[in-house]
């Protein structure tokens, strides 16, 4: 359990510096030194920072879907199910934006550093992306949502979840993000139907 601790430690201070300067701009050292913690014994837990940078996007997926899987085990509808998601989304955005801001800055824009053999896939993600299809699969199977490629789907949810997540990076929006919340959810159910 204590391995595990230090691990999470390791990977949340990371995910910090990654979604700050970026992979490429982020050394081991600086990660070290954040920690308090020799490079020796960094790599006891990590052989590489590429490989720190992966298990971090498996973390911060995790993370993702422990809510959203909550909401899709509820008995509601799929726009209930959208609000609460948007709601959901907005408080993990407040409470823990470098991990949106490495899921959108560093895991989508950097897809090289998370590919395994020519293989570039959402695998890394699967926790969230499971949630995500089931989410889909649950409107379909209700008549709410019509049948549509998933990626054309996901991009509904994720383009529209990550422009809110820019604008309020760059400082555009207001600072309560709860005001835009039902006219995003809206946008997304709408989307989808």
């Amino acid at each position: 359990m204590h391995r595990i601790k230090k691990q999470n430690r390791i990977i949340e201070t990371a995910i910090k510096i990654f979604s700050t300067n970026g992979f490429y701009n982020t050394t081991i050292s600086q990660i070290v030194s954040s920690l308090n913690m020799s490079v020796g014994n960094f790599y006891n837990y990590f052989p590489s920072k590429k490989s720190l940078a992966r298990k971090s996007i498996v973390f911060v997926s995790k993370k993702l879907a422990i809510n959203l899987k909550y909401i899709n085990d509820q008995d509601l509808t799929s726009y209930d199910k959208i609000f609460l998601f948007v709601e959901n989304y907005f408080d993990f955005l407040q409470n823990y934006p470098e991990m949106i801001e490495y899921f959108f800055r560093v895991y989508l824009s950097n897809r090289e550093i998370f590919c395994e053999n020519d293989r570039c896939s959402f695998s890394l993600a699967e926790d969230f992306v499971n949630e995500i299809k089931r989410l889909l699969q649950d409107g379909i199977k209700n008549g709410e949502f019509s049948q549509k490629d998933f990626f054309i789907s996901f991009s509904c949810i994720a383009g529209t979840l990550g422009g809110i997540t820019f604008l309020k990076g760059e400082h555009v929006l207001e600072d309560d993000l709860n005001i835009y919340r039902e006219g995003i959810a809206q946008s997304i159910y709408n989307a989808l139907k």
